[in-house]
């Protein structure tokens, strides 16, 4: 074949190659239904048949898509945990629960009542300490209903202030604002508070209203220096009227009608809806008699009448909780804080002895009531008011 001829077809043939190829890259293209957006177009399905043996796909991480799981604790609010892996924990809630009787306050120690007076410095130290060792406060009011509201693992406490000193609480004037005095038990509470408020703002303060203006002696009225308590959570009892000494001085049913009925009508003078729901006996004294006892829970004194649904005595042990069988509400024991001088019973002595093995941890659910399987016999259904009953 001629030299040029066959060039001529070469040439040929390369061009129909390459116009061959062409096409095929113009045909076979990206898929104009494809994008490197690869949301899906809502309500698209595949016509992809998945197979069976190979795993699913992971989803995309949506906020659909998020694994679902329950964290162990839950934390309801800042410093406040639920738990349920009892087991790991082990909750008693039929443990006992300590109530602290607490009197003087003082910068210094004056020499005086030895056996009933803390100072400030002490009182924080102690916080420190209670707080460190898994204590926590309730009041008085959740203590009598067992409604207990403190993180899972702690146990809780009950502060109680005797005869309304102005070392326990008092008011100070600043550019015409009433504040707390930071120098009193109350101000180290809540600057305390501050640092932890997973401790709690609780405590109750047992008054003598015949002592008028020199409750909680100090700036502002009577009716400031209480408002004050009951709107920062705190509560007021009665101590009664005259600080009677029931053992020697009440010898009739009007002696102590009288002495609790007073203090109720003056309160009612500060505060008309304010309800004396408890009672602290001065000295720790009952009436000779379980008739004229009967006027410590109620009576009614003029047109005042008064119901008390706990009797505080003073010392020695640590209390039951209302549930408990053996909780008596005619007669709750008390532990003195330590004073000057140590007293055998006092907080001091208790601290070491209060271990979670005897007393009250919580599981963090106020609506639970959580024991030990062994220890449910020590739970009076009857008192559980609504709440649930669980053992492990």
């Amino acid at each position: 074949m001629d030299k040029r001829v066959k060039a001529t077809l070469v040439v040929l043939i390369t061009c129909l190659l390459v116009a061959g190829i062409l096409y095929a890259v113009i045909k076979t293209g990206p898929d104009p239904d494809i994008s490197d957006n690869t949301t899906p177009t809502p309500g698209a399905t595949s016509s992809v048949t998945p197979d069976p043996t190979l795993p699913a796909e992971t989803p995309a991480d949506t906020p659909e898509a998020t694994e679902e799981t329950t964290p162990e604790p839950v934390e309801e609010r800042p410093g406040h945990l639920v738990r349920t892996d009892y087991e790991n924990y082990q909750p008693n809630e039929s443990g006992e629960i300590p109530i602290i009787m607490f009197h003087r306050f003082l910068e210094e120690y004056d020499g005086k009542d030895k056996e009933y007076t803390t100072t400030f410095r002490e009182f924080e130290a102690l916080l420190e300490d209670l707080y460190n060792r898994g204590f926590r406060l309730i009041s008085m009011k959740d203590f009598i209903e067992c409604n207990i509201d403190v993180p899972a693992g702690t146990m809780p406490m009950v502060f109680t202030f005797d005869d309304g000193t102005p070392g326990q609480f008092s008011l100070i004037e600043e550019n015409g604002t009433l504040k707390v005095n930071p120098k009193s038990a109350v101000g180290i509470l809540m600057a305390f508070n501050e640092k932890h408020p997973d401790f709690g703002l609780k405590g109750i303060f047992y008054v003598n209203m015949d002592i008028g203006d020199n409750t909680f002696k100090g700036a502002g009225t009577l009716k400031d220096r209480f408002e004050f308590l009951l709107e920062h959570g705190f509560e007021l009892g009665t101590h009664t009227w005259g600080h009677i000494n029931y053992k020697t001085q009440a010898k009739s049913a009007e002696d102590v009608i009288n002495s609790l009925g007073k203090n109720q009508k003056a309160a009612y003078g500060i505060l008309p809806d304010l309800e004396f729901y408890s009672l602290a006996l001065p000295y720790g004294s009952l009436p000779q008699s379980d008739a004229l006892k009967a006027y410590l829970r109620e009576g009614t004194y003029e047109d005042i009448h008064y119901r008390h649904q706990s009797i505080m005595a003073v010392g020695s042990n640590p209390s039951k909780p209302s549930i408990s069988p053996d909780y008596n509400p005619d007669y709750v024991p008390r532990i003195r804080s330590q004073g000057m001088e140590p007293v055998l019973q006092d907080l001091t002595w208790w601290l070491p002895k209060m271990t979670s093995d005897r007393m009250f941890v919580s599981d963090g659910d106020p609506s639970t009531i959580v024991v030990p399987e062994g220890r449910k016999d020590r739970v009076d259904t009857s008192k559980l008011n609504g709440k649930t009953l669980i053992t492990y």
